[in-house]
């Protein structure tokens, strides 16, 4: 993928005839595919390495591949309004998302951790409406309501009425991932999807680097295989490629659209915390994993404006 392609306008994208899907949802869907290992992924490396290790050393790997993909393709520098946006999308994706996961599934399995995260669609059409000028039709607002509703009567059930400590940092990392969800979006309509998580990583190096210094410094970097390969997807694939299909899907489809591609993502994680890491899923947990497709269908029927 080459990062000029991903550099679109807010004027409409042209549609392959017939029944093709629309770029923006293929981008996006890939993107999510990336995503959706990253829950259980990160339940592997925070069995071993310290959360914030994780969290930071993630950024880390990955600012330094985008040092060399900018370098390599002589991107141009963003200008002082860009770096502004970059600030906003780096502080919720590179750093809000992945320290506050981290320590949730310190102490929940994956399979919890993927559907609270479902609210993360509706939180990003918000966000789409508070930052990228974007305004979702009232059908739009039911069907993503409807999602929001399966995920906290889910998280409720599963804290015994209330909200736990791990359901609050999910919920603050879905927050600060939305608006940076929002941001990227709005931002790669000018930078391009691969160059605006690249400079936000790179922005971000001197203090993920520092913190990610610190937590080897305390704890270590001991660890077994698995753990390790579960941080090398997060740095590879979660926090870098998934990212450049993402935002090239938010910017061509629009962020509050496409941003509701993301519900399907509990199902996938779900399917992968089962499979590889062996989590049981109760009848509860598949029932809102199912009522949230739902809501997937529905949204990218009404419209956006």
């Amino acid at each position: 993928m080459s990062i000029e392609s991903n550099v679109t306008t807010r004027g409409g994208v042209t549609q392959a005839r017939g029944h093709a899907l629309p770029p923006g949802l293929v981008l996006g869907a890939l993107g999510v595919l990336g995503f959706s290992f990253s829950l259980p992924a990160t339940r592997l490396a925070v069995a071993d390495l310290n959360p914030f290790l994780v969290a930071f050393g993630r950024a880390v790997v990955a600012g330094l591949l985008s040092v060399v993909v900018l370098r390599a393709t002589r991107a141009a520098r963003p200008t002082t309004t860009q770096w502004r946006s970059l600030v906003v999308v780096a502080f919720g994706v590179v750093v809000g998302f992945p320290l506050f996961t981290s320590l949730a599934l310190h102490r929940v399995p994956a399979s919890h951790g993927a559907v609270v995260v479902g609210m993360l669609p509706a939180t990003t059409a918000v966000a789409a409406v508070l930052r990228a000028g974007e305004r979702p039709t009232r059908a739009f607002w039911l069907a993503s309501s409807a999602g929001l509703v399966a995920v906290l009567t889910f998280a409720l059930s599963q804290g015994g009425g209330h909200l736990g400590t791990p359901d609050l940092e999910l919920l603050i990392a879905v927050v600060l991932c939305a608006l940076g969800y929002a941001e990227g979006g709005r931002l790669s309509r000018e930078l391009g999807g691969a160059n605006t998580i690249c400079w936000a990583l790179v922005l971000s190096l001197p203090a993920t680097a520092l913190v990610a210094a610190v937590a080897v410094a305390q704890d270590g970097a001991h660890a077994g295989a698995n753990a390790w390969l579960g941080f090398a997807y997060l740095s590879v694939i979660s926090m870098f490629l998934a990212f450049f299909a993402w935002y090239a899907g938010l910017a061509r489809g629009g962020v509050a659209k496409i941003g509701q591609v993301q519900l399907a993502q509990p199902v996938l994680s779900l399917t992968w915390a089962a499979a590889i890491l062996g989590e049981h899923i109760g009848p509860g947990t598949a029932v809102a994993a199912v009522a949230v497709l739902a809501a997937v269908v529905a949204t990218q029927r009404t419209r956006v404006t």
